[in-house]
Order: C-alpha cells, then structure tokens, then sequence
C-alpha cells in the first residue's frame, strides 16, 4: 500500500488544531479529515472520528498497526511542513 497524494488544508481555530489533511491510497481510496494537531510533544495526526450517544468519540477510519499509522503520520506531517513553510496552505475543503 502506498500513500500516492496527500493535501493540507489549513484549519482556522488558531488552537492546538493546525490543519486538516486528505490522503490518498494507491489512486484508489481516500481518506478525509485527518486532523492535524500540536500536542505536548509535537505535532500529530488523528483519524477522522465520530461522536457518540455517550459523548465519547470513536474513529471511522484507523490503522491496524504502529507501522502504517507511523507511515500515515510521517507522510501527512512532512507534507504540512512543505505547505507551511511554502505559505500556501490550501483553504478548508469542507
């Protein structure tokens, strides 16, 4: 499995949520609204989720191992550096 695009699209709260992120797979399966976020030790990528009746939030989509989230989260982070340190942060695709 290879990620084949990816696309930064810059998140206007100014908080510890930097942008939101597209993904793409092998030109044949996306994925939508990956966050990416500052936490305590740098920035991060959390999986597109959902709230729940109980108020807690479980993920749509996410990895089956460390590999392939540590894959997704290298690629998605590397490519917001680019688009930030370019200026051209694409507008919300929302």
């Amino acid at each position: 499995m290879e990620i084949t695009e990816v696309k930064v699209f810059s998140a206007k709260d100014g908080g510890r949520l930097k942008a939101y992120a597209t993904v793409v797979f092998d030109n044949s399966f996306i994925i939508r609204d990956l966050k990416i976020i500052e936490g305590n030790k740098g920035l991060f990528v959390s999986m597109p989720s959902r709230k729940r009746k109980d108020g807690t939030f479980r993920d749509i989509v996410h990895p089956l191992n460390a590999e392939t989230r540590q894959m997704i989260e290298d690629r998605v982070i590397k490519e917001f550096d680019q688009v930030a340190e370019s200026g051209e942060v694409l507008p919300q695709d929302m």
